[in-house]
């Protein structure tokens, strides 16, 4: 499956001004989380500097110089967009303003589902704006909203946003986490000695030898300054609703993430879908690199051999494929590279962990076949998407969705493949375990009450409170 990836964060807090090497590596382990801009901020608790582009971290933080920097405060950021056109330079994060002769510097994961309407509002207060992300609303929401503290502030912001918002922050002297009251996007704590870092995933802990220490929890602000951290609930009281696609793609495989280890998740799901198999099978085939922990689950359980027909090419990026006005297939040939030895008279079990408009599915099809395979069976490690996500995950409308229109039989004659055989939401609520802890609005329809604003169309599908 292809998706935008989503929006990466990493913080530190440090007792030394040696953070710009630790802000560059934290936030390098989440470039899978997002490629089109990324950004920094550090600050010594007085003065604040700030470098953002588009490009890699790498690319990035090479041209900020962030390695003369000094400070021991700092916030980083990896973008897609959701909100907010894609390649322009002023959607970059951090998002910084200067307040009552204090810098303050935002980073966010997620989406306001009500940014329209924020943006309107702000507007008409006065409010002049320089991008068209939403993060820049939380920004000037945060800054107007009154309290003497970062914890009394949110407890306002939160009053009047909706939707998916893990953020990392800068306010003076202190570094601030906050996660929305539904907790749909991960936010986790660590150490490494006497610094605190914040991070989209735990991944970025491995790299510093920094370890985890618990998630931020849905409606905390952590505030962290010179005496240490200082937790505080805000807003309402909501149901948890962590993303369960974090688990089922967006993350990274070495990860931990809500209580799952997410290389673990992923082989159990494909093992649980291997458990369906009807047809006979030679060889398991992933599809590169999303599939690979499903495949493996699922060669495993069955006895039979993983095989990589498909070889990913490492010298492609969007970048270069997307000005060419190719057909799909040849994108995927570009991409994609077929062993014509390990397909050839083989009946194939494609494995990957969802399929979104089809399009990509359908043309890897038709390259294996074209390369020999006696028989294509498409195997997903999750069950149909019919619906859209308005929580930070750049999802097609309904309409695009190949398996909102159409049966299990329509979507397997319209990859012509063989057959098609999903995980069903039962069999991945089992999976998961904690399965009410999880918003799987996208396979369901069927939003958390309170997460969208009251004229949303797709307010006709509610989870039950």
């Amino acid at each position: 499956m292809k998706l935008k990836d989503e929006c990466g964060l990493f913080a530190i807090y440090s007792q030394s001004s040696e953070i710009a090497d630790a802000l560059q590596l934290g936030l390098f382990a989440l470039q899978h989380r997002g490629q089109e801009a990324a950004g920094f901020a550090i600050s010594d608790g007085r003065e604040l500097r700030c470098y953002k582009d588009l490009g890699l971290v790498q690319d990035v933080f090479a041209k900020g110089h962030v390695r003369i920097l000094r400070g021991h405060i700092g916030i980083a950021h990896t973008r897609y967009s959701t909100q907010g056109e894609s390649a322009r330079p002023e959607n970059a994060q951090p998002f910084v303003l200067k307040r009552e002769r204090r810098w303050i510097a935002i980073a966010h994961n997620g989406n306001l589902s009500n940014a329209a309407q924020l943006r309107e509002e702000l507007l008409a207060e006065g409010v002049y704006f320089t991008s068209t992300s939403d993060t820049e609303s939380l920004l000037h929401l945060y800054v107007r909203a009154p309290g003497a503290t970062p914890q009394e502030r949110f407890h306002t912001l939160a009053s009047k946003v909706l939707g998916a918002y893990s953020v990392v922050m800068i306010d003076g002297d202190k570094l601030i986490a906050a996660r929305d009251p539904f907790g749909f996007r991960p936010l986790v704590l660590g150490r490494r000695g006497s610094d605190y870092c914040l991070a989209s995933e735990t991944a970025a802990f491995d790299i510093l030898g920094a370890e985890p220490i618990r998630e931020i929890e849905p409606g905390e602000v952590l505030v962290i300054d010179r005496d240490g951290l200082h937790s505080a609930r805000f807003g309402p009281v909501r149901p948890r609703r962590q993303c369960v696609f974090e688990l089922i793609y967006f993350a990274r495989p070495d990860s931990k993430l809500f209580g799952q280890n997410v290389y673990e998740f992923r082989k159990i799901c494909g093992a649980r879908l291997a458990d369906k198999e009807t047809y006979e099978i030679d060889i398991v085939v992933p599809v590169p690199d999303s599939g690979l922990p499903a495949a493996l689950g699922y060669s495993r359980r069955l006895n039979k051999p993983l095989e990589f027909g498909l070889i990913r090419s490492h010298y492609i990026g969007r970048s270069f494929i997307e000005p060419y006005q190719e057909s799909r297939i040849h994108k995927v040939r570009m991409k994609l590279l077929p062993l014509r030895d390990v397909l050839q008279d083989r009946r194939v079990a494609l494995v990957d962990d969802s399929i979104v408009r089809g399009t990509t599915s359908r043309a890897i099809v038709h390259v294996l076949r074209e390369f020999g395979a006696k028989e294509v069976h498409l195997r997903i490690a999750s069950p149909p998407l019919i619906a859209p996500c308005y929580f930070g995950i750049d999802m097609p409308t309904r309409e695009e969705l190949v398996a909102s229109s159409r049966t299990v039989p329509q979507i397997a004659q319209f990859m012509n493949a063989d057959s098609v055989i999903y995980l069903s939401l039962e069999e991945l609520q089992q999976c998961v375990g904690d399965a009410e802890h999880f918003c799987m609005a996208c396979f369901t329809a069927r939003y958390p009450e309170g997460s969208l604003p009251a004229e949303h169309p797709a307010l006709e599908y509610l989870l039950p409170k």
